[in-house]
């Protein structure tokens, strides 16, 4: 029997999950594993809020590939373009030329990216949440505001500093702005020049609720925690523009702000373009339940698509429902799609994915949280514990489990670490002010 070639491009939570199992499931003769992405790690990005707000060192919110999938073949580097047609793949490396990859099936994951809209100012001075160095700009952005505030005498730039604007009101968009709130707070016990009351936080939310993966009333109580914690919240309104930090909202309201932090949505990657398979009004992956790729009613042969980039069919929803772009069905997609590539490769049928939504659960800061799994709602601290205790048991590897139980361990006897590192983003800077020009004459 000739070996499989199964090319996994992406390895977010369907493409790692899916390649772990299968160099688990498949034997070295049977299937050879390759998995491509342009990242040396896969985010847990349930633990992105966490991560930027100090509650866990953002290195262990990521987990390495090659660590992790060590019968694998990792290729660092993008896919630019599937041909289904030739069953080959064309990867651009790191650096060097572009390659092509042959392959006898293959499982589209690229994921999802932000969904934004055109609006004026949001290219210049928008940020998204959705990678881990996103969190850590983020993190560092918001306490470098602190000292700009506590450093300046002019009124206007302090209320600019302190003004954070967070536009979408699902649980990414919630949980950033409630846990930088609650990393700001801890911080300005080391600003005696600056107080709670200086600080302004904004939701702004397109709809008229927020969290709509939850029922009305605990999202009626998401937003009266977060009032009762000083914050602005605007529902049912939408931002229209922010050229120059200047932020104009649909309800007439306008004001400055050195931080705008888009969390509206995800739409699926753009690699998707360059390929030749079929897709949805959405721009997603057509799929059967059995995660196949289906073109109308032709299965597409060795192709297999899941998570944030796939319209997967749920089976437990109403006629036309497609599964979430969650985490829960990611990981859980990730798993029958392996154990399908296996039964097809043995000459076995495909098995349908088909699972219940369980519930969701969100941080609201530090002992806050709020939660609704399998019709029980929890509010507070027992939600806040919940939270963390399915987000621990979640992420990959018994390596990321230890550390982030060992962070969230010190946290409850040491201080948070509130200090900003922003010569990250820009380590050169120092040193080219340091180095001398070099002029045509003195080259010559």
């Amino acid at each position: 029997m000739k070996t499989q070639r199964i090319l996994v491009v992406g390895a977010g939570h369907v493409g790692l999950y899916a390649a772990l199992r299968l160099s688990k499931k498949l034997g070295s003769r049977e299937a050879e594993v390759v998995v491509v992405d342009p990242q040396p790690h896969m985010t847990y990005q349930p633990f992105l809020p966490e991560a930027a707000a100090g509650n866990i060192s953002p290195r262990h919110s990521v987990v390495p590939l090659r660590r992790e999938l060590r019968k694998c073949h990792i290729v660092a580097g993008t896919v630019t373009r599937v041909e289904h047609a030739r069953k080959t793949a064309t990867v651009q490396p790191i650096i060097g030329p572009a390659r092509e990859i042959p392959y006898d099936h293959i499982v589209v994951a690229p994921g999802a990216v932000s969904r934004t809209l055109p609006i004026p100012g949001l290219r210049e001075h928008g940020i998204g949440f959705k990678t881990i160095g996103e969190a850590i700009y983020l993190r560092n952005h918001v306490l470098d505001r602190l000292d700009v505030a506590a450093a300046t005498a002019d009124p206007e730039t302090r209320r600019s500093a302190l003004t954070f604007v967070f536009v979408g009101g699902g649980y990414a968009g919630i949980e950033a702005l409630a846990e930088m709130e609650d990393m700001a707070r801890d911080a300005l016990k080391y600003y005696p020049e600056l107080k709670a009351e200086d600080m302004r936080w904004v939701l702004v939310e397109a709809t008229q609720r927020v969290l709509p993966e939850v029922d009305r009333d605990m999202g009626a109580y998401t937003v009266e925690v977060l009032l009762k914690r000083g914050m602005d919240i605007r529902l049912d309104t939408r931002l229209e523009s922010c050229v120059d930090g200047l932020v104009k909202l649909s309800d007439g309201d306008a004001f400055r702000a050195d931080t705008i932090v888009w969390t509206a949505g995800v739409k699926p990657s753009p690699m998707l373009d360059n390929t030749d398979l079929p897709r949805d009004e959405r721009r997603r992956v057509t799929c059967l339940p059995t995660l196949q790729v289906v073109d109308g009613d032709t299965v597409v042969e060795g192709a297999w698509s899941a998570g944030d980039c796939a319209a997967v069919p749920d089976l437990t929803g109403p006629p036309g429902a497609f599964c979430s772009p969650s985490a829960q069905h990611a990981v859980r997609q990730a798993s029958r799609l392996a154990d399908n590539i296996r039964a097809v490769i043995r000459g076995r049928e495909p098995v349908e994915y088909k699972h219940k939504h369980a519930g969701s659960v969100a941080s609201l800061g530090l002992h806050k949280g709020v939660a609704q799994v399998y019709g029980i709602k929890l509010k507070g601290l027992p939600a806040w514990f919940m939270h963390r205790t399915y987000h621990m048991s979640r992420i990959p590897s018994l390596n990321r489990k230890v550390r982030v139980v060992v962070d969230w361990t010190l946290a409850f006897f040491l201080r948070r670490e509130v200090v900003a590192l922003g010569q990250l983003h820009d380590p050169r800077e120092e040193f080219l002010e340091a180095t001398p020009r070099l002029d045509a004459d003195s080259r010559a």
